[in-house]
């Protein structure tokens, strides 16, 4: 057994003992007086910084006080994770307990649906103050509900059961009627974040090209494929000279950050590999280019931004690790340079990143480690990724 499928194993009799709920990256900032001191920031940010200043100071030197700001919640896109890893294990090793472990996670994702929609979709369980306003908790993101949506077609792909593939058509008609699409060139539009607003996002359009792309050829459906390559033509006519994406396409939000582009390019490699799309190839090999030369380190490991929108109070993050590795399994041989990022990577994190308890620590700060765990935040993308290396080895 190699020593990243041990950490996996590890990793599991972790999650067996801890709970499948955790704090997340969004306690300090969403309870009411968080929430106010984030707004106050945006509005008025020499006051802003001096409101923010305690939590800053708490994120950077004593993490685990994100307790006493918010409780530990259950986060719907860390479910989705979880339920497409333990399926990538029982494809690899046909054990029954990972498939029922995939269920389960299923059958969650059923409970903590946003009950005030129709069709369903997921979001966060709490209220996320953002530079446009306040997202309620239960409100539908179009960044979360396409990994559910990929959750239930692992295990229809498994077991071919009907009550998940009439899942995956009410969450393809949620990400079709209930986010608005915003013209802004021929055959080109960005859609919302949520039903409510916030166009412009870039990778909330690769994620909803690839959702309608993929259930589009799954249901034979030409409405879904043809909104799809309208968000998709958005993502593509959006990429810089140099290869890489802003987050959105406003002057505000225009920073480049690590996971983000991951983002982007899985969702456009998910789409080459199901349409062959010759326009997704030539981004995605750009793409590369700049990801490789700019967002990682001389060390040639993961940095968190190459335009920073802020201060940053850590070193490096592990939900960077986790999309990085994603990243290169899905390109796993087109790319010499991704391929010697993935060794990398791996050797980094399983000597420097793997907890006594078999977690994964969550950041590493300016001085010392986050070692609270967040199942949002790094855990199960990572857990994740590493089934999915796993389930691509050859015996």
């Amino acid at each position: 057994m190699s020593r990243f499928q041990e950490a996996i194993f590890d990793f599991l009799r972790w999650l067996d003992s801890y709970d499948e709920t955790s704090q997340d990256h969004q306690d300090f900032y969403a309870n009411k007086l968080g929430a106010r001191a984030k707004t106050l920031y945006y509005h008025k940010p020499i006051l802003g910084m001096l409101a923010v200043l305690p939590m800053v100071f708490c994120e950077a030197f004593v993490p685990r006080a994100r307790a006493l700001f918010y409780p530990r919640k259950r986060l719907p896109i860390a479910d989705a994770h979880y339920a497409m890893g333990f399926a990538l294990l029982f494809q690899k090793t046909q054990k029954e307990e990972y498939y029922n472990r995939a269920v389960h996670f299923l059958e969650v994702l059923k409970s903590t649906r946003c009950p005030e929609f129709k069709h369903y979709g997921w979001g966060y369980p709490f209220h996320w103050q953002t530079r446009g306003g306040v997202i309620k908790a239960g409100t539908p993101l179009i960044t979360t509900t396409p990994y559910c949506y990929e959750a239930f077609e692992y295990l229809y792909r498994i077991d071919g059961k009907k009550e998940w593939l009439d899942i995956m058509r009410s969450i393809a008609e949620h990400a079709l009627h209930d986010y608005k699409d915003f013209e802004i060139g021929p055959n080109t539009s960005t859609c919302t974040y949520t039903p409510l607003g916030s166009e412009g996002v870039v990778n909330a359009s690769a994620y909803r090209a690839f959702l309608l792309t993929g259930a589009g050829l799954e249901f034979g459906n030409q409405q879904y494929l043809e909104t799809a390559e309208h968000n998709l033509n958005f993502v593509l006519q959006n990429q810089q000279d140099n290869g890489s994406w802003p987050y959105a396409i406003d002057e505000e939000r225009d920073f480049i950050d690590h996971f983000h582009t991951c983002f982007v390019l899985k969702a456009l490699a998910k789409i080459e590999k199901l349409t062959d799309h010759t326009e997704c190839k030539e981004a995605i090999e750009k793409g590369i280019k700049y990801y490789v030369k700019n967002l990682f380190d001389d060390e040639k490991l993961p940095k968190p931004f190459s335009k920073a929108p802020r201060l940053t109070v850590y070193k490096k993050e592990v939900y960077d690790y986790a999309e990085c590795i994603n990243l290169c399994v899905l390109l796993k041989g087109r790319f010499r340079e991704l391929d010697h990022t993935l060794n990398n990577v791996l050797h980094d994190l399983l000597s420097r990143w793997i907890k006594p308890d078999g977690s994964f620590r969550s950041r590493q700060l300016l001085l010392g480690w986050d070692n609270v765990p967040m199942h949002r935040w790094g855990q199960s993308q990572l857990f994740r990724s590493l089934s999915f290396l796993m389930s691509q080895e050859k015996e």
